[in-house]
């Protein structure tokens, strides 16, 4: 993992400033801001269905326009707002909910003609001051729940509107220490490295009393016991739960991970792999290998992990499987 850096600094600043164009939503303004901090040939990506937006505008008019169209009232709340350099790279990351009054469809879908949360995550690579990338994580399945359409079974887990750090700093517009920087990344670095092992070896690294707002279809569950009874089985769903490379698979891997402060990110577009072997979400083992769009915010404290925040792209991962949840609904 790297660490925030000076630049990151620099970055951070454009991009809280950037997501004050948010505030009362003028959309003319809004505009005019998004095309001042994306270069015109950026590459935008988004959950399925949007998966490839336009180059350059695409986070404008194909992410962000289409929610405030089917949300009335549409609004946004940041919760976590960091950054950092990975092998060369500088990112920009948020988390927080989209929401308004859900009373048009979104993204072939149909409204629930009630209030609604969206929750959402974004990666922005940037440089020379401009975003250059960008992957948006959109909570659809969540939100397909939470208004109770979902088609595939639930998980054991909670399921709805998660909270933000309990310790209300998780928007860090400031230059982070390198030292604690670095302490955040290396303890989820190494917790990352045992996730997998049969004896457990990653919960000494996770604060007993743990949260881990999982993504929909996968649920939230509290106490480090309650989290292993999830994820031990979620790993054996799929045959090579991990990057593929004993299968002779490359190009799996983070896109981004680095410590900033208490708090670390990661996400990767093909960020795990696996071959679909027990049920999931109530679909029968279809041997088909699957590729996950992942990402992650953690809080560390005193040397354990206590917060984290995991998204998951479910729709195109169940779409893998065979079944289109967008389709089913119609």
């Amino acid at each position: 993992m790297g660490i925030a850096t000076p630049t990151s600094f620099q970055n951070k600043k454009t991009y809280a400033n950037y997501l004050k164009s948010f505030d009362g939503l003028s959309l003319e303004g809004l505009e005019t801001q998004t095309a001042a901090i994306f270069d015109r040939t950026a590459k935008i990506n988004a959950s399925h269905p949007v998966n490839e937006a336009q180059d350059g505008m695409g986070y404008l008019t194909d992410v962000i326009l289409p929610l405030s169209q089917a949300f009335r009232g549409f609004s946004r709340q940041n919760y976590v707002v960091i950054g950092g350099e990975y092998l060369g790279t500088e990112w920009v990351t948020s988390t927080g909910y989209f929401y308004g009054h859900f009373d048009k469809p979104l993204f072939g879908f149909p409204p629930s003609n009630k209030m609604a949360f969206l929750r959402f995550g974004e990666f922005h690579k940037m440089e020379k001051g401009k975003i250059i990338e960008t992957y948006v994580y959109l909570g659809l399945a969540e939100l397909i729940i939470a208004i109770g359409k979902w088609p595939l079974a639930l998980s054991q887990g909670y399921e709805g509107v998660v909270p933000g750090p309990a310790t209300h700093d998780g928007i860090l517009i400031t230059e982070s220490n390198p030292k604690t920087s670095r302490a955040s990344a290396d303890l989820v670095e190494g917790m990352l490295k045992r996730l997998t092992t049969e004896n457990a070896e990653w919960k000494p690294y996770w604060d007993d009393n743990m949260v881990w707002y999982g993504p929909g279809g996968l649920g939230t569950y509290a106490t480090i016991e309650a989290f292993d009874e999830f994820q031990r089985p979620f790993e054996k769903t799929f045959s090579g739960w991990g990057d593929g490379k004993e299968d002779g698979i490359s190009g799996v891997g983070a896109d981004c991970k680095a410590g900033d402060g208490d708090y670390a990110f990661l996400h990767g577009w093909k960020m795990i792999t696996g071959v679909h072997v027990n049920p999931f979400l109530g679909i029968q083992p279809t041997g088909n290998r699957v590729f996950m769009r992942d990402c992650d915010w953690w809080r560390c404290s005193n040397g354990k992990i206590v917060e984290n925040w995991c998204m998951l792209d479910t729709l195109h991962l169940v779409k893998q499987l065979g079944v289109d949840v967008i389709e089913e609904l119609n």
